[in-house]
């Protein structure tokens, strides 16, 4: 479950808005028109779910990075090694999207045809939210595990806290009709605390534990630190690796069978007492769930200071970014919400399209 927080203020950008102009951002800096637009889909994709920290707030970011010339910004994605169930992928330095998707599709393919596939990637830099490869499997009945680390060194100096790294992880099983169950997390340990420590040492224990096994699996076994990974024989950025791994469920139980006990156990769940300050019960990744119908009715919220990278990115390139033909979608959390003439239609489009 991530714990991004919506904006309180704001305004409502239709999701077919944001991914035109992210997508004509991603091709002024050097990308493929069909690479652009894949990049705006994903990102705006993880809008809706509320993912921010990893949406389109990260275009400007990667943006930059391939100005700069430290990311590739036309990678070409290689096969490096393969057998009938495992996969290996060189990114060429670019984004890490790029040879993740294509690696969880050939994972879903080869599951479906052999029950288990898995993939590592390596020589690139960020993959954005782990939680968007491990869903990729839901739709085919699939359970999808992605996981990613980054390189660096460890300083003798420092605690063995920050041994962890914190990795991102995510875990995707299907259900029917009730939110699929979506663990997407890093392992981000709690402030340093000595009297937490000494009542609850397992608190840093397991971050400790859990991190230490990503930084194996996406990091060490994808290969990050092999010496042509590393800086000065790569010019590029290329920090980051991935490991995904999907199995068909079919191969254990009866698909239908298991989503209608998917079902049963998250409904029952979702029917449970919610935690203090919460108006609902949901386990991880029924929040998302609830979000991504919401955004893509109503509009992506988007914070003023998330507007302005857009729109400082979209001026530097030339690129047109009209967010204030927004300005009647404004909210402001504490004072109300104005309901805009383009949220009604949305609105009256989705329940139709839903019905």
């Amino acid at each position: 479950m991530t714990f991004n927080v919506p904006p309180t203020s704001g305004i409502r950008v239709p999701p077919e808005e944001m991914r035109r102009i992210v997508a004509a951002l991603f091709e002024k800096s050097g990308t493929s028109r069909k690479a652009a637009e894949f990049m705006a889909c994903l990102l705006v994709q993880t809008d809706l779910r509320g993912i921010f920290s990893h949406g389109t707030q990260k275009a400007p970011y990667y943006i930059r990075m391939m100005l700069e010339g430290r990311v590739n910004p036309k990678p070409e994605i290689d096969e490096v090694g393969k057998t009938s169930t495992t996969l290996i992928l060189d990114g060429d330095g670019g984004l890490g999207h790029f040879p993740c998707y294509y690696g969880t599709e050939w994972a879903i393919a080869t599951a479906k045809e052999h029950g288990l596939a898995a993939v590592t990637t390596r020589n690139h830099f960020h993959i954005g939210p782990a939680g968007y490869y491990s869903r990729m499997a839901l739709e085919h009945n699939c359970v999808g595990l992605a996981v990613s680390s980054h390189r660096y060194r460890l300083d003798p100096d420092e605690s063995i806290l920050q041994a962890s790294g914190g990795s991102p992880i995510s875990i995707a099983i299907p259900a029917g009709e009730q939110p699929p169950l979506v663990l997407d997390m890093g392992t981000t340990f709690p402030p340093w605390d000595p009297r937490l420590f000494k009542h609850y040492p397992w608190v840093y224990f397991r971050d400790l534990g859990l991190g230490a096994i990503l930084q194996a699996l996406g990091g060490i076994l994808a290969g990050i630190y092999k010496p042509e990974m590393l800086p000065p024989q790569s010019r590029w950025e290329s920090d980051q690796g991935a490991f995904i791994a999907v199995f068909d469920v079919s191969r254990f139980f009866p698909a239908d069978e298991f989503r209608k006990e998917m079902d049963r156990y998250i409904a029952e769940a979702r029917n449970m007492k919610p935690l203090p300050g919460y108006n609902s019960a949901e386990l991880s990744g029924g929040p998302e769930w609830r979000r991504e119908r919401e955004y893509a009715r109503d509009g992506i919220p988007v914070s003023l200071e998330h507007q302005k990278s857009l729109e400082k990115i979209a001026t530097d390139l030339e690129v047109e970014a009209p967010f204030e033909k927004y300005e009647h979608t404004r909210f402001n959390s504490h004072n109300g919400r104005r309901l805009s003439i383009w949220r009604l239609k949305n609105a009256m489009r989705f329940a139709r399209r839903a019905g």
